[in-house]
């Protein structure tokens, strides 16, 4: 099985109260921005990968707060072939710009409430996720 490591943020904006979600363009699953960690640049650390991702995914910039404990493993499948992905968290502070300046990966960027993104997030890693961030901050 293909085993994929990546990194991803979940903003915080201090101002509004509200988080950073994301709608992938191609399963259309609210999540929030991650991506493969060095699929750019070979020795890339976690942690700015995760902020390279919630700059392209979510549009905006943001500062890093501190790392989620552990990881969030899940299968899934692409193309017919499944694929291990184990996903490093950094809990982020909005900094700046606006979520509708995402890449072309997601179908929309938005802040929300913590009680509208425990609705809206599709998969239960990201939803255990979302509650390790908000025992953090």
């Amino acid at each position: 099985m293909k085993q994929e490591i990546a990194a991803g943020g979940i903003v915080y904006n201090q101002t509004t109260k509200q988080w950073l979600i994301c709608q992938h363009s191609q399963h259309k699953g609210w999540v929030f921005p991650k991506g493969i960690v060095g699929d750019n640049k070979v020795d890339e650390s976690f942690e700015a990968a995760a902020l390279r991702e919630v700059a392209e995914e979510g549009g905006v910039k943001a500062k890093t707060i501190q790392k989620l404990p552990g990881t969030f493993d899940y299968i899934y499948t692409f193309k017919g072939e499944k694929i291990s992905k184990t996903v490093h968290y950094f809990l982020m502070e909005y900094i700046s710009g606006d979520p509708k300046d995402h890449d072309w990966e997601m179908k929309e960027a938005k802040f929300v409430s913590a009680e509208e993104i425990r609705h809206m997030l599709t998969y239960p890693t990201e939803k255990q996720a979302f509650e390790e961030a908000v025992k953090l901050l």
